[in-house]
């Protein structure tokens, strides 16, 4: 479907590819252009991998810590200098290999997390509008600070949150966790507190898109909140109140601080609505001002000269025949004339 210049939506990928009589990208350019993008951010993330091997000690032992320095637990694996309770184990041979690449990769996922991302805003901008290009950029540039807060958050809740699973170990019996399970359970922490602190985020993009108005959150608040607490209660690993409380506090703050922003963004758009068309504030039963400013008629006179050279009127009497009228109507007519 063509559109005439200026209201068609851009076609996603560079705007520089050849396009067709329609001015749009043909699929096999969109393709093309998707597949160097990939290509861009599989190599960034084979450099960004190797750098994460390269110091997976030190990134095993800022994971590990807060398990190998819990007070009370021992476990039946190795104590070591860097894991004194040996609370922690590989079980198979592939196991060391597996667990160290998983660190070196995770690494190599948040390092490279820049490049990723801008080849992905880089692919989708140039089919978007300037106003959605706007939004765009600003809520990408909020979501990457919003994630790592809530996964640093999860990082520090971490410890206490093994503490009060080991604490359910009977007595006389042994721990140990596999480097797999551990590894898994703190991703899965990181992923729900870091996606988490993006609902919010949710919510302010729905209502600059129109979708969801301030109004209609502030009626539903306390409701929203009951919801945070019971799916903080489900996310979390552990389920325990500590845990379910830090994050659904912060979720319910981030909360307010979008209600707030919905709300002056919904009167700021009122304000404007209100300058452009006052009418539109009025109630359904309301009567719309009429607008009494008098035309300009002036541009509509003829002058004396233009009607003097403008062409007369015949008037034609078969054409009155043709729609019904009767020719004697017709002669009266050209008597009157």
């Amino acid at each position: 479907m063509s559109d005439t210049q200026g209201s068609s939506r851009p076609s996603v990928g560079r705007q520089k590819q050849p396009k067709d009589n329609e001015g749009r990208m043909p699929l096999s350019d969109h393709l093309r252009e998707l597949r160097n993008r990939l290509l861009i951010c599989l190599a960034a993330l084979l450099v960004t991998t190797v750098l994460g091997w390269v110091i997976h000690n030190w990134l095993i032992d800022q994971l590990t810590g807060p398990a190998c320095r819990i007070n009370g637990v021992q476990g039946y694996g190795q104590h070591t200098k860097s894991c004194p309770n040996g609370l922690l184990v590989n079980n198979g041979v592939l196991a060391p290999l597996s667990f160290t690449f998983k660190i070196s990769m995770m690494a190599g996922l948040i390092l490279a997390s820049p490049v990723w991302t801008y080849q992905l805003w880089a692919f989708v901008a140039p089919g978007l509008y300037k106003k959605e290009k706007k939004y765009g950029l600003s809520f990408t540039a909020a979501a990457v600070p919003l994630f790592l807060v809530g996964a640093y958050l999860a990082y520090w809740i971490f410890p206490k949150a093994l503490g009060i699973l080991v604490s359910f170990n009977p007595p006389g019996f042994s721990l140990a966790f596999s480097g797999a399970e551990f590894l898994d359970f703190f991703i899965r922490m990181v992923m729900v507190f870091g996606l988490s602190f993006e609902l919010p985020l949710l919510l302010v993009a729905l209502n600059f898109l129109g979708i969801l108005s301030a109004a209609k959150l502030r009626s539903w608040w306390r409701g929203i909140i009951f919801i945070i607490f019971v799916f903080s209660a489900v996310a979390t690993p552990t389920g325990d109140p500590l845990t379910m409380s830090v994050l659904a506090v912060p979720i319910c703050v981030l909360f307010l601080l979008a209600l707030g922003v919905c709300t002056l963004h919904d009167r700021a758009k009122a304000r404007r609505k209100a300058v452009e068309d006052p009418d539109s504030l009025l109630d359904v039963d309301v009567a719309s001002s009429l607008d009494l400013t008098p035309s300009d008629v002036r541009a509509e006179t003829v002058s004396a000269e233009e009607f003097a050279h403008a062409e007369p009127m015949v008037y034609h009497p078969d054409e009155d025949e043709a729609a019904g009228v009767p020719a004697a109507r017709g002669e009266r007519m050209d008597d009157i004339t």
